[in-house]
This record gives structure tokens, sequence and C-alpha cells, in this order.
């Protein structure tokens, strides 16, 4: 339960990056008006739509965790950028994420099931997919507005890069994954 739960982090911190915590610093901190926000967010969300089905079919066919190790290897890089992405464009930052966050999606549902044996199978993907929305989406926002009020949003994009090495580390370590 504990590897199909680091195996998800990524993906809830991204998820309440990209939602909760971008929203009161781009608001808040950049004094962004939030109706403009909110409309660059529903933008960026249909690349998450977009990216689940792209997802999954090339998860189908070239294996779950294959896909769950490029997703992981993205989000590390977009974390490692972030910070200059913000001083770019919001809307790009923000379609970036929900597209990687998209891409995570698509194989994720699979690739925990495949970790419990069928007696279990609901319980045990449904634990650790719950477990990964406690731990990876509870406090995210209150780590990354800790750290950019004190070191700074690039700080942000290093926490949520760790957070995909971590995911990066159990989807390899996950030996009945396909």
């Amino acid at each position: 339960m504990i590897l199909g739960t680091f195996i998800a982090l990524a993906t809830f911190v991204l998820f309440y990056l990209m939602t909760v915590y971008i929203a009161s610093w781009a608001i808040t901190d950049l004094n962004i008006n939030r109706e403009d926000f909110l409309g660059n967010q529903i933008e960026s969300v249909l690349l998450f739509a977009v990216f689940i089905p792209i997802s999954a079919v090339l998860a189908d066919r070239y294996g779950r965790k294959l896909i769950l190790i490029m997703a992981s290897l993205g989000i590390i890089l977009f974390g490692m950028a972030l910070g200059p992405l913000l001083d770019t464009s919001l809307l790009l930052t923000l379609s970036i994420g929900m597209a990687l966050m998209g891409f995570t999606y698509g194989p994720l549902g699979t690739i925990l099931s495949e970790l419990y044996p069928t007696n279990v199978r609901y319980t045990g993907s449904s634990l650790s997919f719950n477990f990964a929305g406690i731990v990876g989406a509870s406090f995210a926002p209150f780590i990354a507005l800790w750290l950019s009020s004190n070191f700074g949003v690039h700080y942000v994009g290093y926490y949520l890069a760790l957070a995909a090495i971590i995911s990066l580390i159990a989807t390899y370590f996950s030996s009945k994954a396909k």
C-alpha cells in the first residue's frame, strides 16, 4: 500500500499546486484578477482532460510503468523549471502542469490495481489512491506557501520535483506493474 501511495504522490502534489497554491499565489502575490486567473485555469484544464485518454492509450501500448516513469520525469523537469516558467507565463505554466497531470491519470488507476491480488484489488488500489491524496494533497498548498514565502517560488518547484522523484522510484520498484 505504501508503494502505491508513493506512485500516486506526484499526481496529487502537482494537482494541488496547479489549483490551490498557484491560485493563491497569483491572486495575492501577483495581484492577478481572480476572474482572469480562473479563465487561465479553465483553459489549462482542457489539456488535463485531453492528456488522460492519450496517456491511457500509450499505457496500453507501451506499458503503464513506462508511461508513469515518463510522466514522473516530465514532472521533475517541470518542477525544476517552475520558477522561470512562472516568470514567463502563468497560462503556459498551468497548461504544462495540467497536461502532465492528465498524463499521470491515464495509467494510474490500472497500475495501482496491478499491485494487489484480485481478492483485495479494489480495496488496495482505492486505499493507495486516497492515501496519496491525503499525503500529497493535504500538505502541498501549505508546504508550497511556506517555501515560497521563505525561499522563493523556485523552491516550490523543487518540492514538486522531489515528490516526482519519490513517485519515480516507487514506480520503478513496482515489480508487479506492467
